[in-house]
């Protein structure tokens, strides 16, 4: 991968490929599911404990193989365990739990030491390939480097996906050794040991090639990545979204959306989103993690684990940190910034204001470029704006600080204390004007022209209206 991330936790879909392995292997509902380590082992044991604390974790030693790993995955299990083990791997994330349900349902409705999936594909170069015996049946996998000319010209490859019964995989992996080109104990030698004990292999083809393709480069990951958001986007469409440009969105796979909700061109819906009926998003909109109600709006926006209620509107170029809250037909307008902000409904932040650790109440306004200081270069404080109040345009909120129910604050006041309710805050000097500075600070310039025309301009017209006055009288 040339990468310092271990490839099992590079992401596609908004999971690591090890995320998507672990989903489909859960959607079998196994007994057990282990998952079996070694580079990076720490990084990659986390991240197992935190999105599957259930999960057994086994380390593989110094032995290599794939046939070596299965013993090692085997070892934290119980010595008499029974029933039906199902080997994949950590790299195919397009492989889904209903592929892996009908894997099992076919290999224990055969009797079948081995059920292995298997594809056709028109280029099986560096895959392992399916011997067939006359009969048709499966004789022995034999890899691409140990192939013979004959072997390397079959197109049914391996997967490296299986279904073993427990007590021959035991015993089978306990013959294996590494007389191979690569010196490896592979897991495909159970296939040729199980039918030397007159045991049946049986194949599940899967006419599905995308989810037995594995991930080895930054480029594959960027296919099959694209691969899955086409499957993804085309699943929302099939449950009712409207996606207007299915090539410029992607969605993440736990993303859901609702019945007529329109997603506009050059939208990101990520990590857990989930969005309601007869929405509006997009276009150029990037949301994650966030909870959008019914007949909501968002335009041109970004947010990240905001709520946005039914009815309300986004945008445009608005940005919603952690902890926004929107309700019921509120309104965060254009260039508007809010964090940890619980706007209640029917409360505006129309345009062109910063919303930082507030509590707006219901009905309440909030003018064109208002400033919510929350920060004062050592703590955060929190402003709270009272129901059906109104604060004028280019006011500053000097947290802490309350302003009542039905409060006004005038447009340009910078508020420090408190505002009951009812009451009108100025919180601005008086303005004082200076006659004659442009003509004695800025003499010669264009604006000092100006002024002296416009002077003269008034000055005809005070005259012209006195002598039409007298001429009438």
């Amino acid at each position: 991968m040339r990468s310092a991330i271990p490839k099992v936790l590079h992401t596609i879909g908004g999971r690591s490929l090890l995320g998507h392995a672990m989903h489909a292997a859960r959607g079998c509902e196994p007994m057990r599911l282990v998952v079996v380590v070694r580079h990076e082992r720490e990084r990659v044991a986390a991240h197992i404990a935190e999105h599957d604390p259930d999960c057994l974790i086994a380390d593989q030693d110094e032995i290599k193989g794939t046939g070596r790993a299965v013993e090692c995955g085997l070892s934290v299990l119980p010595a008499d365990l029974q029933g039906t083990v199902v080997v994949t791997c950590g790299d195919v994330p397009l492989l889904t739990p209903e592929t892996l349900r009908e894997l099992v349902t076919a290999h224990e409705a055969s009797h079948a030491a081995v059920t292995v999936v298997t594809s056709r594909v028109p280029d099986p170069a560096g895959y392992g390939r399916i011997v067939r015996g006359a009969d048709g049946a499966v004789e022995r996998i034999v890899e691409h480097k140990d192939a013979t000319a004959a072997e390397q010209a079959i197109d049914e490859i391996n997967s490296g996906i299986y279904a073993f019964e427990s007590e021959l995989l035991r015993a089978a992996l306990a013959e294996i050794d590494g007389d191979n080109a690569q010196g490896e104990r592979y897991l495909t030698d159970v296939v040729a040991i199980a039918r030397a004990k007159g045991r049946d292999v049986a194949a599940h083809l899967l006419a599905d090639l995308w989810q037995t393709e594995g991930i080895n480069d930054k480029a594959q990951l960027a296919r099959i990545g694209a691969e899955l958001n086409r499957r993804t986007v085309d699943a929302l469409m099939r449950g009712g979204a409207i996606v207007v440009d299915p090539a410029t969105t992607w969605v993440d796979t736990d993303v859901t959306v609702g019945e007529d909700t329109v997603i506009r061109p050059n939208t990101q819906l990520l990590g857990a989103t989930s969005i309601g009926a007869r929405c509006e998003i997009g276009p150029d909109t990037t949301l994650v993690d966030c909870e959008i109600d019914d007949d909501a709006t968002v335009v041109r926006s970004q947010a990240e684990l905001a709520l946005i209620g039914p009815g309300a509107t986004v945008g445009p170029f608005s940005y919603l940190r952690p902890g926004t809250e929107l309700g019921a037909k509120g309104k965060i307008g254009g260039f508007v910034e809010t964090k940890n902000a619980r706007i209640a409904s029917g409360a505006k932040v129309p345009h062109l204001t910063y919303c930082g650790d507030a509590t707006i109440g219901e009905g309440a306004n909030i003018g064109a470029g208002t400033i919510f200081a929350n920060y004062d270069g050592v703590t955060k404080s929190h402003t709270t704006v009272g129901a059906h109040s109104f604060v004028g345009s280019d006011s500053v909120l000097v947290a802490p600080v309350t302003i009542a129910d039905g409060a006004y604050v005038a447009a340009g006041s910078t508020v420090t204390t408190d505002v009951g309710p009812g009451e009108l805050a100025v919180g601005r000097a008086q303005q004082r004007t200076v006659p004659g500075w442009v003509a004695r600070r800025r003499a010669g310039s264009k604006t000092a022209a100006a002024a002296e025309a416009a002077l003269t301009a008034q000055a005809a017209t005070r005259h012209t209206g006195s002598e039409g006055e007298g001429t009438g009288a």
